[in-house]
């Protein structure tokens, strides 16, 4: 069994999309007299790290020491973000500030427990090529002292395949493990990456082939862990649950362990926080997997974008040990 209290001991690099999530919450009575549409009278606003952010969630939860890396705009957005993130005591040293690259809100409209409405307010232009230098000057200064790095790509442009590559050479020559979740559909651009965590749906695009059965999630895993040069593929199945695939070994299927599901939103970022704390742990593969899944399980059940707690987490393993 993973030892959970030796992950506040894990020193994290997270470099990826920084978010910010807006939570409209209220309730609805009547339709619009206006459009067909309900009408949402609102009675709070929340805020919260979306993106890689909400993988830094995940790990500060746990207690893990969190180095950020990206980029925000100069708003208040972008103010709110690097608010948020040194309130987790999160170092951010890496996170650039970009004048003309506004920082990327999700606003979700909320009543009833059920998401009504989501704005995306958001440019995806490719980072400048001083933020990619600024970037790796700094992440070559702090690498060493890491035990993993996470790259979270939302596809919003900071992850290029210029810096994923520098990611990867930088880790491999100091001997750290690199796990990504992917949104570009060209798997390439993660070569060399240690595990990749695509969804079902992502894997079948990027392979270019339509999953319907266990042979076809096979194939696809095949030609994806070859495109990337992959060592691990975790590929991720919704309520189906998780599928591993490792060099030399059969493939694992682990079951989901969600309760109930109210709001998939996060999910994936949960299942990387967790995957790669119980792999820099000293997990097995396996392991760190199933203890990803029960993290899954427990932030599904929530409504918008979740963290597990500790205690949740040692009472949940207990359950399903």
């Amino acid at each position: 069994m993973i030892n959970i209290d030796k992950f506040k001991d894990l020193r994290v690099l997270v470099i990826g999309d920084l978010m910010l999530d807006e939570y409209l919450w209220g309730k609805v009575d009547r339709i619009s007299p206006e459009a067909p549409v309900p009408v949402v009278a609102v009675e709070k606003e929340s805020r919260t790290l979306g993106g890689a952010g909400n993988v830094i969630n995940n790990l500060s939860a746990m207690g893990a020491k969190v180095f950020a890396m990206g980029s925000v705009g100069t708003g208040q957005a972008g103010r709110s973000v690097l608010k948020k993130l040194k309130a987790l005591s999160v170092d951010v040293t890496g996170v650039i500030s970009e004048p003309d690259r506004p920082t990327t809100r999700k606003t979700r409209i909320i009543a009833a427990s059920q998401q009504m409405l989501r704005i995306d307010r958001e440019i995806r232009h490719c980072i400048s090529a001083y933020t990619l230098g600024a970037l790796t000057r700094i992440l070559a200064g702090y690498i060493d002292k890491m035990d993993l790095i996470i790259i979270s790509d939302y596809d919003k442009g900071l992850v290029t395949r210029e810096l994923v590559a520098r990611i990867v050479e930088l880790a491999k020559k100091s001997g750290v493990m690199t796990l990504a979740d992917p949104k570009s559909m060209d798997f390439s651009k993660y070569m060399g990456v240690t595990v990749l965590t695509p969804n079902k749906k992502e894997a079948a695009i990027a392979a270019g082939i339509q999953i319907q059965t266990p042979e076809d999630m096979d194939g696809a895993a095949a030609k994806l862990m070859a495109v990337a040069d992959l060592e691990k593929l975790l590929i991720t199945c919704g309520k189906a649950g998780m599928v591993l695939y490792e060099i030399g070994k059969p493939s694992v299927a682990i079951a989901s362990k969600a309760r109930q599901v109210f709001d998939v939103s996060g999910a994936g970022d949960t299942v990387i926080s967790f995957l790669g704390l119980g792999l820099a742990s000293g997990a097995t593969f396996k392991a760190a997997a199933e203890l990803a899944n029960l993290a899954a399980g427990i932030v599904v059940a929530k409504v918008g974008t979740a963290t597990a707690s500790i205690d949740e987490l040692k009472q949940y393993v207990m359950i399903n040990v």
